[in-house]
């Protein structure tokens, strides 16, 4: 008969107990405190629509009432909406923003055996101007804000994936309408 021990700081792969070892033994890596040594427990992957225990981006941050899960909705909510505001203003500066404008004309054939005139614009930036500095900065800002949501959405909380869901549709609708879509007529798909 050989004996197995089993040290609570070590996990082993279930497959690795012996089978006499009794069921009540085995440990799951949901338990707390049995999660890879982090004292993390691991959330369903489902989405559910909860308000006690639900953490919000820090440990310390965790919702425990119906006041607390509104005041996260709107948060969120608002957050969401600001990182659709942010996208429609790093392209409204972008546009201010943009230096040297050189126009190319180019002759192609017409109809009927006669030469048009083609314009090209070729738009360019200087790498070391304060636009680009302040893009660099907003696109920073803009990629931890989407983290974030990310983040609030992958909790599967129903209320928090809901406003992040209408704060970004409430902010295109809100922002995108000042977004300005440019139609070149002399435009060519070759």
């Amino acid at each position: 008969v050989s004996v197995v021990t089993m040290s609570h700081d070590h996990h082993m792969n279930s497959s690795m107990l012996p089978t006499m070892h009794p069921p009540e033994h085995h440990h799951s890596t949901a338990a707390p405190g049995h999660g890879h040594g982090s004292g993390m427990m691991m959330q369903a992957m489902t989405f559910h629509f909860s308000y006690e225990n639900v953490p919000l981006l820090f440990s310390g941050l965790t919702i425990n009432s119906p006041g607390e899960m509104a005041g996260a909705f709107v948060a969120v909510f608002f957050l969401a909406m600001f990182y659709e505001g942010l996208k429609i203003a790093r392209e409204c500066l972008l546009r201010k923003s943009q230096v040297s404008i050189r126009y190319n004309s180019m002759p192609v054939p017409g109809p009927n055996g006669t030469i048009l005139m083609e314009t090209h614009k070729t738009v360019g930036q200087q790498m070391l101007s304060f636009p680009h500095l302040l893009q660099t900065v907003l696109h920073i800002i803009q990629v931890v804000v989407s983290y974030f949501l990310m983040l609030i959405f992958m909790t599967y909380n129903g209320y928090l994936c809901i406003a992040v869901a209408v704060g970004a549709g409430t902010g295109y609708f809100f922002f995108s309408w000042k977004k300005a879509v440019v139609v070149d007529i002399t435009e060519h798909c070759h």
